[in-house]
This record gives C-alpha cells, structure tokens and sequence, in this order.
C-alpha cells in the first residue's frame, strides 16, 4: 500500500483541518462508521461530512490531549529506547483515496520495520479500559492507520490520569482492516450520493434523534411506511425479553441479599460480593415547593423531552 502526503499540518489553521476532514474519512471517524462510537453516530458523522452539520468542536480534554502529545511521546523513548519521529502531516491512501490519516508520529520496529505511534491521555475513570489491552475506538483508529500507510504495526502510549503510563504494540491485523476498508467504502458512498445511512441501535444515534427532533407537533398524525409494524414487533419481542432477563438479574440479586443477610461483604470463587449501606442528601422538593412557594419558582426548571411509547390500538 502506498499514500500521498496531502498537507502539512503544522501551521495550517483549525478551519483549514475541518474542510481537508471534510474530504475523506479519517481515523478518529473508524469508530463512528463501525457503530461502536459512544459519542457519535454514523447519521452524525455523515451530516458533518455532506456539510449538513457543523463538526463538533475540539473539547477540553482534546486540547490538553494535544498539549500532552509531545510529554507522552518523550517518555514513551524514555522508556523503551524506541524514536519516534513527530509528524506534522494529513495522508491519504492511494488505493483508497477516501482513507486519510493524522498520525502522531512513526517509529521502527526491529522485525516490522516502520510502524506507526499513536499519543493518548485519559482519565483515571478510564483506567480499567487500558488494563488487558486498549479503548475500541483506538483499536479501530489505529488500524485504519495501518490501511492508509500500509505499516505493520502501531505502538501507542497513554498518560492516564496524569501519573501513570501505559504503552502497547498492536499487530497489524489483515481481516479487520479489510473489513474496515469495506464498512469506510461504504459509508463513503452514503456520503457521495448524499444518502444517509440507516440509524442504530447506539445511544449516540438516540441523542442524535432527541437533538434533531426535540419536539413533536400537538395531535399530529403520520401513517408509517409497511416496514414499521415489523419493527413495533421487534421492540415488543425486545421488551419481553429485557422483562424476563431484568427478573432473573433480581431474582439472583435477592438470593444474594439473603446469604449475605446483615453482613456487607461476601466472597465466592473469585468474586467478591457487597452490600453495603450508601448516603444520599436529596433535596425535598415537595416540602420547598409548599413551603417556601416564591423561593421555589424562583429556581425550580422546566425540562421537555419527547416520550416514545408504543400502545395497541
């Protein structure tokens, strides 16, 4: 595989990078087009890329990621001996010119030869993610690297929680990055016929549907087309199915309750039961309300949202 350097990004404004993103899908989208994204969804990031939907700025946490790439990339050599060159460059895949990437850096492996390195930060919540291996988003991300460059492999290195350090090498692997290849062409081709794709079952597609449609017009009737009474009966059939597992789950829960009785903690095999007593400070908003009236309007919010619920007829 062989790929063109596009841009240099090393002085090229902020805006400049949204439209080259614009022009092809890139590795922080992988996650996206696979529906594994926990903050995106496939309609989202085809509205970004169609122009139909202003892309999402760059966060807090994505700016100190950038602020921290070079200390990451210091220590990662620090520590394993390995250089990594910085790159400063948006590529393209001559194979597949609607992959590009915006590698952190590259290095060289003693058998691999050239591999790619990757920067990342996280919080210390996400420390659990980082234990046996690393998030899917950058499994996905770092892949999609390796289809644009062609490279063996990736090593990527984490600050988590802002003292400890992690770092991993992950192997090339040829059936994903095909799959990968595949899923990206086709999302692309959603992007050029201005189609959209279909929606998921992902909670960043909900959130997408609340944002785009936060309100419905009173007494207002739609006839739906013939595949909806195919999908009221997989929401019903998934309902029964969540009813009858939620049961379960509390039937083992109260069994439990029951062996540990007053006791607050439990082993067997290796695991470790607890239950335990928990503090909460609520505020009474009923008693606010008819006791100090004034004091509660003054402060008390309205929230609407759409309820969405499904009744026989």
């Amino acid at each position: 595989m062989s790929f063109t350097v596009i841009a240099n990004t090393e002085t090229m404004p902020y805006t400049d990078w949204l439209d080259y993103r614009k022009q092809g899908i890139g590795g922080s989208d992988a996650a996206v087009v696979c529906g594994v994204s926990r903050y995106k969804s496939p309609v989202e990031l085809w509205m970004e890329k169609t122009g139909q939907l202003p892309a999402q700025e760059a966060g807090e946490a994505a700016y100190w990621g950038h602020q921290l790439e070079e200390l990451v990339r210091t220590e990662f050599t620090k520590r394993t001996g390995i250089e990594v060159e910085h790159r400063m460059e948006l590529l393209r895949s001559d194979e597949h010119p609607f992959m590009q990437a915006n590698l952190d850096g590259t290095c060289v492996h003693p058998e691999l030869g050239p591999c790619i390195f990757e920067a990342k930060t996280a919080s210390a919540f996400k420390a659990g993610e980082w234990e046996d291996g690393i998030p899917d988003e950058y499994f996905l991300q770092v892949q999609h690297y390796m289809a644009v460059t062609g490279y063996g492999g990736c090593y990527i290195a984490a600050l988590i929680g802002g003292n400890t350090f992690r770092w991993k090498f992950i192997p090339r692997d040829e059936e994903l990055i095909a799959m990968l290849v595949q899923l990206e062409a086709d999302f692309w081709q959603h992007v050029q016929s201005e189609t959209p794709p279909p929606l998921d079952g992902s909670n960043a597609s909900a959130r997408f549907l609340a944002e785009r449609f936060p309100s419905s017009v009173p007494r207002s009737t739609v006839a739906l087309p013939e595949n909806a009474a195919a999908l009221v009966q997989q929401y019903d059939e998934a309902s029964q199915q969540i009813k009858l597992l939620t049961e379960r789950k509390q039937e083992a829960e109260n069994l439990l309750k029951e062996m540990l009785g007053s006791h607050e903690t439990g082993t067997t095999g290796d695991h470790l039961v607890t239950w335990k007593n928990v503090i909460q400070e609520r505020l009474d908003t009923k008693t606010l309300k008819a006791e100090h009236p004034t004091l509660y309007k003054k402060y008390a919010n309205q929230t609407s949202c759409r309820r969405f619920t499904i009744k026989s007829l």
